[in-house]
């Protein structure tokens, strides 16, 4: 995953030849520093062009004869005492269009605003995740307005709290990492990753520590995982069952757990989609990616915790072999569910996925991903994450966690009523109560299977792919949830 930018950090620095970028803080004056803008060009131009510093609106500046820089752009910070962690993250976001520059100085420290370590390091995760794009199968790559892959560009940040930041930049940097990871898996076409290339994605993470097992479909017959195998059965390529274990903290401490689907592409099977925008299928396996990359975050920045990340990865086919509406299965747990629609399929990935979970490593709790309803978005829209849960702590956390990285969720409710409707004639259960709720009955399917563990449910389906472009992500794939449980881990969960 190489970066486009090689960032570093500076208490003091002179710039020297490529852009040099200025904060402004709202009600502050507009002012080159000396060194960079020695006739104060940057206060007139301000001045002219009514440039007040409102957030993330710039002025950009031919530099000055004389001056040490090609290009001066001035980037307001919108009003400094209602500055927050996200809104460092979208002006790095905003500093990261940079055009053609091989070399870029930023002022952090501007007039009326304290810089923390954190937002330093925030400023330089924007800019990493706002510089991403998915160009690999273009053969013309980039614009005027992006850096160039290839070299990256060297980018100093400048403040006084420089040694902090780089420290607390390594977490930062894992943090990019993970959400790079969980946006290129999404943006992946599903002829290059199907459940066995995406697995040895997961494979991979013992390079950084992690230990992973991947469990092929025999190993999940005789688990008898008929459920997930199920949605599979009409697919040429096999399932696999990727379990990820990361053991940073005490050897006495229990897990903590997060489950993804991974279906890696979902035609709706026997229960066929309309075929406008089935292509976005590729990226029902957000929750998969988003599990993948919090996984490598955690790993790469030596989480104090103990995790298990367990992705179910299947493809959704309409096979002569395929799975009917009206079939019957027994899942892992014993109970049986009558398959009303093939295009519910996520909820019978996951139910076998969490009760492996549960039952084989008796986690704290565990937190399931996946882009299950189109339900939700109805609700939602692409603005927040539905949230069930069964346990008011967890739920509490991760409200939380969402309001600090803005990747929000709003809490949906669970009841008996909801439950009464996936009741079957025939069966335990059936895998959908129809038109009305349906986010929510997905929910009550699947607290069936998690006992008494505390447990969260996050339907991704409006915020994983497809959700507004914004300065940090002008990608379709978001990588959703990556930091999101990286904060949850970090406030709640480690030594």
């Amino acid at each position: 995953m190489a970066s486009r930018f090689d960032i570093g950090f500076a208490k003091t620095a002179r710039a020297s030849g490529g852009v040099a970028i200025l904060l402004q803080a709202a009600g502050q004056p507009a002012a080159g520093l000396a060194d960079v803008d020695p006739g104060n060009v940057v206060g007139r131009a301000a001045e002219v062009a009514k440039f007040t510093g409102k957030a993330l609106k710039s002025l950009d500046v031919l530099a000055p004869h004389g001056a040490p820089v090609d290009r001066i752009r001035v980037l307001g910070l919108g009003e400094a005492d209602r500055l927050v962690a996200h809104d460092w993250l979208k002006a790095g976001g905003a500093a990261a269009k940079i055009g053609q520059a091989e070399k870029v100085t930023i002022y952090l420290d501007a007039p009326g605003v304290t810089v923390s370590a954190r937002n330093a390091a925030d400023f330089a995760l924007g800019m990493q995740l706002g510089a991403y794009s998915f160009d690999t199968y273009k053969t013309k790559k980039g614009d005027e307005d992006e850096a160039k892959p290839g070299k990256p560009v060297k980018v100093t940040l400048v403040t006084a709290a420089a040694s902090a930041a780089k420290k607390a930049n390594e977490v930062s940097d894992a943090v990019a990492e993970g959400v790079i990871l969980a946006r290129d898996l999404v943006n992946e076409p599903a002829n290059v990753l199907g459940p066995v290339e995406f697995a040895a994605r997961a494979k991979a993470l013992e390079k950084l520590g992690v230990e992973v097992d991947i469990l092929t479909e025999r190993e999940m017959k005789k688990l008898g995982m008929a459920a997930l195998l199920g949605v599979a059965q009409g697919s040429v390529r096999p399932p696999r069952l990727a379990v990820m274990h990361w053991k940073g903290g005490k050897e006495k401490d229990r897990s903590i757990a997060f489950i993804g689907k991974g279906v890696v592409f979902d035609t709706g099977g026997i229960s066929i989609k309309p075929a406008a925008g089935m292509e976005d299928m590729k990226g029902d396996m957000g929750g998969a990616a988003a599990v993948i990359g919090l996984m490598h975050t955690l790993a790469a920045r030596k989480a104090k915790a103990n995790v298990i990340g367990i992705i179910g990865l299947v493809e959704n086919m309409p096979d002569g072999n395929a799975q009917r509406p009206g079939d019957i299965v027994k899942s892992m747990s014993g109970q049986t569910i009558e398959v009303i629609n093939t295009d519910a399929e996520g909820r019978l990935v996951l139910c076998d996925a969490l009760w492996y979970c549960n039952e084989t490593f008796k986690p704290q709790f565990m937190v399931n991903l996946a882009t299950l309803t189109g339900a939700i978005m109805v609700a939602l829209g692409s603005h927040h994450a539905g949230l069930f849960s069964n346990d008011d702590t967890l739920a509490t956390r991760l409200t939380a966690a969402g309001l600090t990285t803005n990747e929000r969720l709003w809490r949906m409710p669970l009841g008996r009523e909801y439950d009464k409707m996936i009741d079957s004639r025939f069966a335990d259960m059936k895998n959908t109560g129809g038109r009305y709720a349906g986010s929510i009955t997905a929910a009550q399917f699947l607290q069936r299977f998690v006992k008494d563990t505390p447990w969260a449910h996050l339907d991704i389906a409006g915020t994983a792919m497809g959700s507004p472009t914004d300065e940090i992500n002008q990608s379709w794939a978001s990588g959703f949830g990556v930091r999101l449980l990286d904060e949850l881990v970090r406030a709640n969960y480690e030594g």
